[in-house]
């Protein structure tokens, strides 16, 4: 296991998702009353019913590339011989941790208002500095970007599915965020909407 790129995107998938789990203690610290694992709205329950496989394939495939070299989770030949395409495993790792890094960032402002899926029956504060100030959804944003990440370093077949079933959930996650958030926040939420892109900033 000599894959450096491998290894490094690796990594910092397991960091990430120990950061999340990091951030569902320090949250249940706060109130036990918060549901983070069990969400309210039907939806949310089927969408992380959903997510799980989707998390666990995400954490699994790229050391499973990395240790076994024959097997179709295994990195393909262009992958590990060309010197183009290692320049560019090697510039998504970077990206990678960069995004890890950007994302901590972004729990560290939400604290105690960071949520997994939709507060229902909360009242929760309408977060729209920082990290937020022009992307409605920055930890979204970095979340696909490091899954791109994934996929350029580790493009075997089952991450280029997994990565594309992750786009479209966190299209479909952050779509129902807004509505629920334009129910309970009302024009506050319909104001920063109108000055804020969902996953890029808004063209001015």
């Amino acid at each position: 296991m000599n894959d450096l790129p491998g290894l490094i995107t690796t990594a910092t998938i397991w960091a990430y998702w120990i950061g999340v789990g990091v951030m569902i203690v320090r949250v249940k610290r706060h109130s036990r009353k918060i549901a983070i694992l069990t969400p309210v709205q039907p939806l949310e329950r089927f969408m992380g019913a959903i997510f799980l496989p989707i998390v666990a394939l995400w954490v699994a495939l790229p050391y499973l590339a990395q240790t076994y070299a024959r097997a179709p989770w295994a990195l393909p030949d262009f992958a590990v011989q060309s010197t183009a395409y290692g320049v560019c495993r090697w510039a998504a790792a970077i990206v990678a941790v960069f995004c890890l890094v950007a994302t901590a960032r972004c729990w560290a402002r939400m604290g105690k208002d960071w949520r997994m899926a939709v507060a229902v029956g909360e009242k929760t504060n309408l977060i729209t500095d920082g990290p937020f100030r022009r992307i409605r959804h920055p930890i979204y944003a970095f979340s696909i970007l490091l899954m791109i990440c994934t996929a350029i370093v580790v493009p075997t077949a089952p991450m280029l599915a997994v990565a594309a079933a992750h786009i479209v959930w966190m299209n479909l996650k952050a779509r129902n965020e807004e509505r629920h958030l334009l129910r309970t926040q009302g024009d506050d939420y319909a104001g920063y909407m109108q000055r804020t892109g969902r996953f890029l900033p808004r063209r001015s």
